[in-house]
């Protein structure tokens, strides 16, 4: 299975919420903050957000400012961080295997593997996809997930419109539960 490790978790949510809350305090972009603010934000423990912070700064996605008013905040705009950078930054290189794009090592089969290489284009269209999402839409589809009574691209079909979209889903399975039992 693939997944991403915790903390490549927590730096995409460290991010966002360090985008918003420089926003709001600056009211505008420029603003920092501070790790304890962002980790009683996000309800991450206060030593993993600074761990975070850390690899962050050390990739250049984050920035810090010393000093009594000190803190973080972005190096760029989150429509300009790809969600692959993060994973780079945290956990280090995108690959499905220890062999993809040429790496020796790690392998105990390495010299005998018939597919050795052949995971060279699953390894390039995850890291392609991973590439093409920005932080930026992660953060926009948090605000849909927080409005459940607005309007949402993703209703399903034949909803009314601006009808809530849990209550189309509540609905719908309503509506299956009893189609399968008669």
């Amino acid at each position: 299975m693939l997944r991403l490790s915790k903390l490549t978790d927590y730096a995409v949510v460290v991010m966002v919420q360090l985008s918003r809350q420089t926003r709001t305090a600056a009211g505008g972009e420029g603003g920092v903050s501070t790790a304890p603010c962002l980790a009683q934000a996000t309800g991450i423990p206060e030593p993993t957000v600074a761990k975070v912070l850390k690899a962050l700064a050390a990739s250049g996605l984050v920035s810090s400012q010393r000093g009594a008013r000190g803190g973080y905040r972005l190096a760029r705009a989150l429509s300009a961080v790809a969600i692959a950078e993060v994973i780079t930054a945290i956990d280090g290189p995108i690959s499905m295997t220890a062999c993809v794009d040429g790496a020796t090592g790690g392998c105990e089969a390495q010299t005998c593997c018939p597919i050795r290489g052949r995971w060279d284009p699953v390894n390039d269209a995850i890291r392609a996809t991973l590439s093409s999402i920005t932080l930026d839409s992660m953060d926009k589809a948090f605000d849909r997930l927080q409005m459940p009574h607005a309007p949402s691209a993703e209703a399903p079909a034949g909803a009314p419109p601006g009808a809530p979209v849990h209550a189309v889903v509540n609905s719908q399975r309503t509506k299956s539960a009893s189609l399968a039992a008669e």
